[in-house]
């Protein structure tokens, strides 16, 4: 018998879990779903956004990356909070901060709450939004890998992949539609609404899981932060600094070898760290996980750096409105929640590294189709039929890669590699935004005319369609960039290649959770809980084709 220190309003033993965990999971995916749409409904509103508050390329796109980098950094140590603070506990903190801040995004362009400029204000909003987000993600994954049994933890998954999918291709759309109808300050003041639902929601439906004690690597956090920060502004930043001196002895290659460096300190620091580190190797002991984790890292990086210049053409080469565009990703987003349910009963039978390689191959193909379609001359419905594509592509990595990099994982293990899934997916996010935006500032400067050797402002093509002699240009420069994530998504294919079968495991014990309703008390009490004695496993069916 273990003892485990855990927090309740009253000295009582734990209660088994919730035998229908469905009800907390759908409660814990309304704040999941709308965290994630904020990575990319900003991309159809760029080129608003870049009107209204006199921003150029480089500025509006640190409103995704500022998000993504305070979205990523802290994503280790929230997963490793969740167990020792309880899940639900850092779910609806960082929802309450995450709709705040929502508020706060939308009042930039007012004059409220204003920091230099509306721009700066914006900037500065979303990462207090990023670490909202940052604490409420590790806790979605890590509810489904304590409820559910590895037996049930497919169709779980499932669902988890394709709210993820589906989010990520949703929010263009839903931003198209509200900057035409409302004024883009509505693609975050939506949130406030139903950040309030969501957080009743799971106040009520999802249940108190048992803590485990943990401490924290405060210096793993520190070194991370850095290695991400001079990584992503190195990258970003390249091309305004024509890839040389920043200021004084400062260079953008510096900083981007100095990134590195620190990167590897923290990696070293994860491997010397004798107590707990923020990063547990012992997890990258399984091949599945691994692997899962490199092929997540190339979806992050290919599906951030396909929103953006595809706006960007639909609205400012072709004349669009904001919805108009965005509707262009109709039949991904259509498709992609159509199969998801299909593909997540159809894993258990066939083997899901199978899907995976096919919506990898898939996805790379559609993003080849939509370079060689992105021209003035096109007719704009083609651009459906790669949609489509991906829509069919989604399907096929989002939840068929979750269950594959959790499935071996044990129930102590299920925050901490939670928050290190989630922190690659959005390692690759930050990379891809920050990538996307210097491969689009040096594919003008190559293919616009502008007699000077440089790009025209880029504000000039903020908020309208730019003239008819600059449309062949860029074009071809918003298509050109595409080949980026077609090419990274091809790591993702060698990733699946990979995978092991899926292991036979022993079903879970039901985790022992405290009970959902709290009783009035004037204060709380710490008490020691034992662990209830684990009884004996049951075998897991395993399907004839994993076999």
């Amino acid at each position: 018998m273990t003892d485990m220190t855990q927090t309740q309003t009253h000295p009582t033993h734990p209660q088994p879990a919730p035998a229908r965990p469905w009800p907390a999971l759908w409660a814990l995916v309304i704040g999941f779903f709308m965290i994630l749409i904020d990575t990319t409904i900003v991309s159809v509103a760029t080129p608003t956004i870049m009107g209204k508050l006199n921003a150029d390329v480089n500025n509006v796109v640190w409103v995704t990356s500022a998000y993504l980098l305070a979205y990523a950094v802290p994503l280790l140590i929230t997963g490793r909070m969740g167990d020792r603070y309880g899940p639900k506990n850092l779910y609806l903190a960082g929802l309450t901060l995450f709709t705040l801040a929502s508020l706060w995004c939308g009042l930039s362009g007012t004059g409220v709450l204003t920091i230099h400029d509306g721009i700066t204000t914006l900037i500065i909003a979303r990462v207090v939004q990023g670490l909202g987000a940052s604490l409420m993600t590790p806790q979605t994954m890590s509810v489904i890998t304590r409820t559910f049994p590895p037996e049930r933890r497919g169709t779980a998954m499932a669902l988890w992949g394709s709210v993820a999918g589906v989010a990520i291709l949703v929010g263009p759309i839903l931003g198209g539609v509200l900057v035409d109808s409302l004024g883009w300050e509505w693609i975050f003041f939506v949130n406030v609404p139903i950040g309030v639902i969501a957080f009743v929601a799971a106040f009520i439906l999802v249940p108190r899981l048992e803590t485990h004690a943990h401490r924290f690597d405060i210096l793993g956090v520190i070194l991370s932060g850095i290695a991400m920060f001079l990584l992503v502004f190195g990258i970003q930043e390249g091309e305004t600094y024509h890839w040389g001196t920043i200021t004084g002895p400062i260079t953008v290659w510096g900083l981007i070898i100095a990134g590195i460096v620190v990167m590897a300190a923290f990696v070293l620091w994860q491997h010397l760290n004798s107590g707990e580190p923020l990063l547990p190797l012992r997890l990258f002991t399984d091949r599945n996980f691994t692997l899962a984790n490199i092929g997540i890292t190339a979806m992050g990086f290919a599906v951030t750096c396909m929103a953006f210049p595809m706006m960007l053409f639909a609205q400012s080469a072709r004349g669009l409105t904001p919805t108009h565009a965005a509707l262009l990703l109709t039949p991904m987003a259509v498709i992609s929640a159509g199969l998801a349910p299909v593909v997540g009963k159809a894993m258990f039978k066939v083997n899901p590294k199978w899907f995976t390689i096919a919506g990898f191959l898939l996805l790379s193909v559609a993003l080849v189709v939509y370079w060689s379609m992105m021209t003035p001359g096109h007719s704009i419905l083609w651009l459906l039929v790669p949609s489509a594509i991906m829509g069919v592509a989604n399907a096929g990595i989002w939840g068929p890669m979750s269950v594959t990099a959790t499935r071996n994982l044990s129930p102590r293990d299920a925050g901490a590699g939670s928050g290190v899934y989630n922190t690659t997916r959005q390692i690759g996010s930050v990379l891809g935004s920050a990538a996307i935006s210097a491969l689009i500032q040096a594919r003008l400067v190559a293919n616009m005319p502008t007699g000077g050797g440089t790009a025209p402002r880029q504000a000039s093509f903020g908020g309208g369609r730019l003239p008819a002699f600059l449309e062949e240009g860029f074009s071809r420069a918003m298509g050109q960039t595409l080949l980026l994530p077609a090419a990274v998504a091809v790591i993702g294919v060698v990733a699946a290649l990979f995978f092991a079968k899926p292991i036979v495991k022993a079903a879970w014990p039901r985790p022992a959770a405290a009970p959902v309703r709290e009783a009035a008390a004037a204060s709380t009490t710490t008490v020691e809980a034992d662990q209830p004695e684990t009884p004996r496993p049951t075998a897991e069916p395993v399907p004839a084709d994993l076999r």
